[in-house]
């Protein structure tokens, strides 16, 4: 009896991997491969495109985290909770799950966060199941992180792989060690509906790097062409698919649907869903 019902329980949980990680595990996993034995480390990475373009890094970049050379704390994403109240005075709940980090390079001993243009992002996002967040979803893990630290603005070089290495060391002797969902640490490349209604063209949008009261030092902003990336930038990855009242759907069916966008987003319109990306 004991085998049958051991049997019946790996059979069930069998089932549920394919479709989404939720229903036997306690959040989404990332289908990467495991990280390769001989892949570099965070420092060699940063070694290696030292003197290097933003085209001509980010295509290396997009090999490597594809590639599964990630550490392990990113595989793993972690739920944040929302809700909004419909004309009927009903409450809506819902829950997405988010990276607890942003976008890095190496391994759990040797890691560097790396800044990318939405186009790079986009990619990784497409490959993984994933979207990038909204200006409320980053307003949203800033309220629900569990490790807040404070920003630290630099001026110089600020579009170097110097500064964008020295940047993440700082944020890690601010961290000491802290595990769990992380903000105050960079701006965030978001989604917004200011990209495509910009009359300038090929923009990213950003905003956040809260401070400790709160207050984004960034507001939504989408002054910089797409192809500029600098040591504030981050790339947070969220899992697609969100869980409303019980009910999974896609990010696009939410922000299309006239009551649940507001769980998703806060600008009048939200529409926009995806960067373009070169085939």
């Amino acid at each position: 009896m004991m085998q049958i019902m051991i049997t019946r329980y790996r059979t069930i949980c069998f089932l549920c991997l394919p479709v989404l990680f939720f229903s036997c595990r306690s959040a989404y996993r990332l289908p990467l491969p495991p990280r390769p034995a001989d892949a570099v480390t965070g420092t060699a990475f940063y070694r290696q495109i030292d003197s290097m373009v933003w085209h001509t890094r980010e295509p290396l970049a997009l090999h490597e985290i594809l590639s599964g050379n990630i550490p392990d704390f990113l595989r793993k994403f972690v739920p944040v909770h929302t809700s909004v109240t419909d004309s009927n005075g009903k409450k809506i709940r819902a829950t997405w799950y988010v990276a607890p980090d942003y976008l890095a390079i190496g391994g759990n001993d040797d890691f560097v966060r790396l800044p990318l243009t939405p186009m790079t992002a986009q990619r990784i996002a497409d490959s993984l199941q994933c979207f990038l967040p909204t200006r409320k979803m980053v307003s949203d893990i800033w309220q629900q992180a569990v490790v807040r630290l404070e920003p630290v603005p630099l001026y110089a070089f600020r579009d170097s792989a110097i500064i964008f290495r020295h940047h993440h060391l700082i944020i890690e002797g601010q961290r000491k060690g802290r595990k769990g969902l992380i903000a105050g640490i960079k701006k965030d490349v978001v989604l917004s509906g200011k990209v495509s209604r910009d009359p300038r063209p090929n923009r990213v949008a950003i905003y956040g790097w809260h401070k400790s009261d709160g207050k984004p030092i960034q507001p939504l902003y989408t002054g910089h062409v797409n192809w500029y990336v600098d040591y504030s930038h981050g790339i947070r990855l969220v899992y697609r698919r969100i869980r409303v009242d019980g009910r999974w759907m896609d990010y696009t069916e939410v922000l299309q649907h006239p009551v649940y966008k507001a769980l998703l987003c806060d600008e009048e319109v939200c529409d926009f869903f995806r960067y373009p990306v070169q085939p």
